[in-house]
């Protein structure tokens, strides 16, 4: 039975607004809010929330415990690991250069162009309103402040603002900005975890000042 708050679907939940394929794969645990979409093939993890007019393209795949917030746009052939956030009115594009017609001036179809996705790693975090301008790939537990525009590969942890993107500093698993200290480390001020940036790179380590396994 279908209600306002939506019916049951293989233990997921979907509002009666929503429109969600029946060829699209939805995991136990999941709400789909009301005009949301989601087409066919996609495939969305357990446990997430496709918010108030989000979009999940053809062949899409979420991890579990994905977050699109309303009216978040996600195009195929995109790819979010578990954990990602992606933030109100943000967009993960697809076409490298877009035109609506041909050089002969037709409309263009969808043999006309390829699609390309946009990859984002664990625990990542897409703020309001940014775009990553695919193709590229976000690492895991990246933060994409709001409003950025994304044309490069981030690194993981990276903290990256601007237009187009660029990276001034660095986060932790909790989301804040890490602190620097003399010795190379850096600390989150929440958990106290510690990083080392080596080459560009920022790498966890464990309690015993080692690298963490990724």
């Amino acid at each position: 039975m279908t209600d306002a708050h939506g019916a049951p679907r293989d233990g997921a939940r979907i509002a009666a607004t929503a429109d969600v394929d029946d060829r699209a794969a939805i995991r136990p645990g999941t709400r789909v809010w009301h005009l949301a979409q989601v087409r066919e093939h996609a495939s969305v993890g357990r446990n997430c929330v496709i918010g108030r007019g989000a979009y999940v393209g053809p062949g899409v795949r979420l991890g579990d415990n994905v977050k699109l917030q309303n009216y978040a746009l996600v195009y195929e052939p995109a790819e979010l690991a578990d954990g990602v956030f992606v933030g109100p009115a943000a967009v993960l594009t697809n076409d490298e250069y877009p035109r609506s017609v041909t050089p002969e001036g037709r409309l263009k179809s969808g043999d006309d162009w390829t699609a390309v996705g946009v990859v984002v790693g664990e625990g990542a975090a897409i703020g309001a309103r940014a775009v990553c301008v695919a193709p590229v790939s976000v690492g895991r537990w990246a933060l994409i402040a709001a409003g950025a525009v994304v044309t490069n590969d981030v690194p993981d942890f990276a903290l990256m603002v601007g237009v187009p993107a660029r990276r001034i500093g660095w986060v932790g698993r909790a989301g804040q900005p890490l602190v620097a200290k003399d010795d190379g480390r850096w600390i989150c001020p929440r958990t106290g975890a510690e990083y080392r940036e080596d080459e560009g790179r920022l790498i966890e380590l464990t309690p015993a000042g080692q690298p963490a396994r990724a």
